[in-house]
């Protein structure tokens, strides 16, 4: 749900009765939560805000936000706790457990499938269909994602562990922990992992679990556990093709001049992947390239797009953009530009139903159309206002034709120019251009 940016459309300090009522609802969602611990969670002293958001699909979501941090997060009138939570109290929802691998799958806004389940010793926790849930990593018990269960647990035992286990809300190092402190997941022991890992039965090199792994995520990438047939392309010609788009989206869109240098591994993290579309999933190790260090290496050398270095042993980070690259643009005229808009908006059902005229805000064209001032004031625009909003954010050019010869482009506004015909010598007619007044 977090896997891409958000709308913020209000932020204020909650009040007396709202937080009461706000610690009464905790008590009953989390009924292991004591008062004493609510009391320590939500202190009265301190100042904690609601802030309503629309996440990129457009769901209304409420954040409980304590000294900077989201601590809560409100969804069709349910609370769920947020990672930074959970990290002061680990035990507070059912526990599903994975390999660190797949977490990656997770940020990348994947659902939690059965194959990637590790099953401890004493058993899969008991819950029903829909319970809030976490996930954690095999050696810590620190969470590191929330969901609800997709089945329940007898039913997931009943599957032999195949299908989906939990629909994934949020995770580590999605936009929603970005809007904490961002600080990571502390190292909280689990002594059952340590002997899982330590066992005879499952002694293994770290190139044997890399191959378990690997098995599970083609397990994942099957049409039996896939939540949705696109999310993940199955061709590397497919992924080749989502993920230059990805990284040029990335590039115009996403990277500032003043973030340079950039490592390339928090380049693909915030960048790249919040460019990838609804619905597809962007995994570099299906790809022809395998590795990103490999996919940049070709952007660097054989189209100058970027440069990369490695600043400090064993760490690359982008240092330089090509942002003029011809390659990176493609010209539109302003019919084909409606024609666009036009699907985009039908397709994702953002027409008003109330009045035809007027085009739904999502966050998307929230982040394309309007200026900050207006993110908390405007929810609709007329189709009109759409289209020129977006033309107007957009560079003019023209084009100039040679016969024989590729037509040039050239960026900005061609002048309006008058031709006419003057006499010369000899009432030599000729053709004068000039630039209009």
């Amino acid at each position: 749900m977090f896997s891409k940016p958000f709308r913020v459309k209000s932020n204020i300090v909650i009040k007396g009765s709202d937080r009461r009522k706000l610690k009464a609802d905790l008590l009953s969602a989390f009924p292991s939560l004591s008062p004493e611990d609510i009391s320590e969670l939500l202190p009265n002293k301190e100042e904690l805000n609601v802030v309503k958001i629309y996440a990129h699909k457009g769901e209304a979501v409420t954040l409980y936000v304590l000294q900077k941090n989201p601590l809560l997060f409100e969804l069709d009138k349910r609370l769920y706790p947020t990672v930074y939570l959970l990290w002061r109290y680990p035990a507070l929802l059912p526990v599903f457990q994975t390999w660190p691998p797949v977490l990656q799958k997770l940020i990348g806004g994947a659902d939690l499938m059965l194959p990637g389940v590790v099953v401890p010793s004493r058993g899969l926790p008991e819950v029903n269909q829909g319970d809030c849930c976490s996930v954690t990593l095999v050696n810590n018990r620190a969470p590191v994602a929330v969901g609800k269960a997709a089945v329940s647990t007898s039913e997931m035992t009943s599957l032999e562990m195949k299908g989906r286990g939990l629909f994934v809300l949020h995770t580590y190092m999605d936009y929603l922990w970005a809007f904490g402190d961002k600080s990571s997941p502390p190292s909280l022991s689990d002594t059952e992992s340590e002997d899982l890992e330590n066992s005879e039965e499952c002694e293994t090199s770290e190139q044997e679990t890399e191959t378990e792994v690997e098995k599970c995520e083609e397990r994942q990438s099957s049409g039996e556990t896939v939540s949705d047939p696109n999310a993940l392309l199955a061709l590397p010609e497919e992924m080749d093709a989502l993920l230059l788009q990805c990284f040029f989206h990335a590039l115009k869109s996403k990277v500032r001049k003043s973030e340079l240098p950039l490592l390339t591994s928090t380049f693909l993290r915030n960048h790249m992947f919040s460019c990838c579309p609804s619905g597809k999933q962007l995994d570099i190790k299906r790809s022809s390239y395998k590795k990103l260090s490999k996919f940049l290496q070709v952007m660097q050398q054989q189209y100058h797009f970027v440069r990369v270095k490695e600043l400090s042993k064993g760490v690359e980070s982008i240092v330089e953009v090509d942002w003029k690259n011809p390659e990176k643009g493609a010209t539109l005229h302003p019919a084909e530009v409606r024609s666009i808009i036009t699907d985009y908006v039908k397709n994702n059902e953002l027409v008003d139903n109330n009045n035809k005229n007027y085009v739904t805000i999502n966050p998307t064209l929230c982040d394309c159309l309007l200026e900050k001032l207006e993110y908390q004031e405007v929810e609709f625009l007329k189709w009109d206002d759409v289209f020129s909003r977006t033309l107007g954010r957009m560079n003019e050019c023209y084009q100039l034709v040679f016969p024989g010869r590729a037509p040039v482009i050239k960026k900005g506004h061609v002048e309006p120019i008058d031709i006419s015909v003057a006499s010369r010598g000899s009432n030599k007619k000729v053709n004068l251009f000039t630039k209009a007044a």
